[in-house]
Parts: structure tokens; C-alpha cells; sequence
């Protein structure tokens, strides 16, 4: 069987973690997450890439690049926002796991809209960086 190809694709804000928010977001930096991801993929030889962009056309612009097999994705303040985001995962057939840091259901009521869940494989809400590990220890149990 050929190695897994996984994309992790951070949205706006989330080059700001450690700092921004503590209490909803944990004191993980977005370099800290992306270390223990790369180090959890490589204990499943999977093979890892990662993204992180403030604007959605950037995001769309990776999207639409994207070659590997499945995909991470916490698209933070564009989840309750962007249907470009949102086309451009179902337009190239993306097979995803929508993340969230905090519990979004916990939090204000816009933050219970999602744009992405009803096309998503699952959606990891509320475990801080962990909700990472556990999408990818999904991913490497999929076939």
C-alpha cells in the first residue's frame, strides 16, 4: 500500500495561537501544533504538508492545488462565512476533517453555523490541538 498524502490547511487567525485568546484556543502555537502533527505522521509514515493563510483566496487557491489524499482542515472565522471555501472542496472532491480548537456549539450562536460539516468526513470540535492528532489517527485507519 502507498504511503498517505495529507494536507493541513489553518485559516485566519490561527498564525496567532499561544497568544490569541488562551482560554478558547489553549497556549499551543500554530508551529507547536504543526511539530506534533509532523511527528505523529511520521510514527504512521504518513507524509504531511501544511497551510496556513488569512485569506480565503489563498485558501481556495491551495484547495484547488491540492494532490494529496485527504485533508485537515480548520478554516476558524471562514467556517461560518465562506461558500468559495466550501465550492472549492467539493468542486475537487476533497476528502476532509473539519477541526475546531474550541467547542464552537459552546460559544456564540454564529459559531454553531458551519458552511463545511454537512460535506465533511467528520468534524473534530473542542480538544484543543489534540482534535488534530485525533483527525489524522482517523485518517491513518481509513482506507
Amino acid at each position: 500500500m502507498s504511503k498517505k498524502r495529507i494536507s493541513v490547511i489553518h485559516g485566519p487567525n490561527l498564525n496567532l495561537l499561544g497568544s490569541r485568546e488562551p482560554e478558547h484556543y489553549g497556549k499551543m502555537t500554530l508551529d507547536d501544533i504543526n511539530a506534533s502533527l509532523k511527528n505523529r505522521a511520521k510514527e504512521l509514515n504518513i507524509d504531511i504538508e501544511f497551510f496556513q493563510s488569512n485569506s480565503e483566496s489563498e485558501i481556495v487557491n491551495k484547495i484547488q492545488s491540492l494532490s494529496t489524499d485527504f485533508t485537515i482542515i480548520n478554516p476558524a472565522a471562514f467556517t461560518h462565512s465562506s461558500v468559495a471555501i466550501r465550492d472549492s472542496l467539493v468542486a475537487k472532491n476533497v476528502k476532509f476533517i473539519e477541526v475546531h480548537l474550541s467547542n464552537v456549539f459552546a460559544r456564540e450562536d454564529f459559531r454553531k453555523n458551519s458552511f463545511f460539516s454537512d460535506v465533511a468526513i467528520g468534524i473534530i470540535s473542542g480538544l484543543g490541538a489534540e482534535g488534530y492528532i485525533a483527525a489524522l489517527n482517523f485518517i491513518n485507519q481509513t482506507k
